[in-house]
Parts: C-alpha cells; structure tokens; sequence
C-alpha cells in the first residue's frame, strides 16, 4: 500500500501554484470575451489581394466604425466592431472596395446584442450552483455524511478555479475567447470532477463498514492504492482522444478541446490529492470534536 497522505503537503502546494497563476492571470488581464458575451459584430473578409493594415484602418475610421480590433493576414480582414446595421456593413464593404481597390468576399457576418451575453452568463451561474447544491445533497444522503459532498464540492471548486485560471492564461497569450462552448466545457469538467472522486469515497466507505478499526488515512491510502491505476487509466483514453482533436481538429473547436482537455486532467488529479486529503482533514477533525 502507498502512503499519497504522507506528500499532502506537496499537493497543496501544487494546487496553490497552478491556481495562484490563474487568479494572477484573471486580475492582471481578464479574459477576451467572444461576440456572444459582449455583443458586437463580426466580420470577416477574403480580398483577391493583399492589402496595408493602415490603408483599412483609414476607410473604416471614415466610416465613423467603432473598431473592438482587427487583423489583416494573408488577403484576410478578420474585424470585430460595435454592432452594426445591415446597412452599415453594406456600405464599409463598398468603401473597402473602392478605397482599396479590391474584390472582397464575405466569409463571416454575424452580429449579437449583449443581452445573449448576460442571459448566458446568468444561467451559466444558476447551473453551477444548482449542480453544487446536487452533489452535496446527493453526497450526504449516499455517504451519510456531511464532510465526504463538502470535499467532492471543494474538490469541485479547486478544478473550476483551475480551468478558468488556464483559460485567461490562455486569453492572453493564444487570444482564446470566452464563448458558450469555453461555458460547455467548463460545466462538463464540473461534472468529471466528481466521478472518480466518488469512486474513491465510495471505497473507503466500504473499509470503514467492513474493517471501522484503523485510521482514516491507513483507508484512504488503502483506497487510493486500489483505484489509482483505473482512474489514471480511464483518464488516459480521453486525454489521447483529445490530444489528437486539439492537434488534428479545426482551429473553431481548438480552444474547447484544450480546455476539456485541462479541465480531465485537473479533474483526475483533485479526486485522489485534493478530495481526499480534505476528507482525511475534515474526518480527523470530526473524531476530535
């Protein structure tokens, strides 16, 4: 049997890093928030040749459009501005052609009121905390007991902390945007948090009925010694597939395999080094009392 309780302190510590970094990230620079959270539009266009960044900026200035930014690569303008009419875009499609003397090809239009953002945000939250006040309600009632759903939600909580920490790291330096599937993600790692957790709590439980002499950590250590190598190989078949759509998928999902990607990771790593060793605190300091 392998002592995990014994390097409890490592754990944390590692926690502490991965999370400070992301809490840094948040606080420093924020997120880049997609057009479905800040409203706005989106265009992007393909010219039959390639043109200055200053010669656009110039037309779309006189066009008195409110730029959010822009990126001319490679004959593409890939542009985000304050929401627009139909007309508006009509005529700045016109003017870039004339202006700069070019056929353009529109590849992308889409405009978004903020009001999707808000709606999005607000049921993004209610989930969370319905799915919360599930898991320790469901937790108590299987487990009999209040301190095993308190470390699966806390458990819970240090993988959400850690998504979105990894998420604004990458806003930053990838430009990764926070959209609706960045929110599926991060709900679906909420929920993978969980599995292997109750998988260990589960077996511990059978000790504590079966053998109830030794100390909470000798079961736990004894749980986690049976139950590591399945989790870590279950975890694996879905690190590969997403390993290989983030490096062969399209460049639309990528930044929502990544973050499934972090989030199963994290969410491996919390059941056995995070949930556990707050239930050997929680569960010590119980027989204390």
């Amino acid at each position: 049997m392998i002592n995990f309780s014994k390097y409890s302190w490592l754990y944390l510590l590692i926690s502490v890093i991965v999370i400070g970094s992301g809490v840094f990230s948040i606080v420093r620079w924020g997120f880049r928030y997609s057009i479905d959270f800040v409203g706005g539009t989106n265009l992007e266009y393909q010219t039959d040749k390639t043109i200055k960044e200053q010669d656009a900026t110039k037309t779309i200035e006189k066009n008195k459009i409110q730029i959010v930014y822009m990126t001319i690569k490679d004959k593409s303008i890939v542009l985000r501005s304050k929401a627009l009419e139909e007309s508006q875009e009509n005529n700045l499609k016109s003017s870039l052609e004339k202006d700069l003397k070019v056929k353009i090809t529109v590849l992308k239009s889409e405009t978004v009121g903020p009001v999707l953002g808000k709606e999005t945000m607000m049921k993004t939250v209610w989930a969370s905390i319905l799915a919360i006040i599930g898991i320790l309600i469901y937790m108590s009632f299987a487990f009999k007991g209040f301190n095993y759903a308190s470390s699966a939600v806390l458990a819970m909580i240090h993988d959400f902390l850690v998504v979105i920490g990894s998420y604004s790291l990458m806003s930053h330096f990838l430009n990764a945007e926070v959209d609706t599937l960045f929110v599926t993600a991060l709900l679906t790692t909420m929920s993978f948090s969980v599995h292997d957790t109750i998988v260990i709590f589960d077996k511990i439980r059978e000790y504590l009925q079966t053998e109830g002499k030794e100390d909470i950590e000798y079961f736990a250590n004894k749980a986690l010694t049976e139950t590591m190598v399945r989790s870590v190989n279950n975890s694996m078949t879905i690190v590969f597939m997403l390993l290989a759509l983030s490096l062969m998928g399209g460049a639309t999902i990528r930044f929502f395999i990544v973050t499934l990607l972090i989030g199963t990771i994290t969410g491996t790593y919390s059941s056995p080094f995070v949930a556990t060793p707050i239930l050997i605190f929680l569960e010590r300091r119980k027989k204390k009392k």
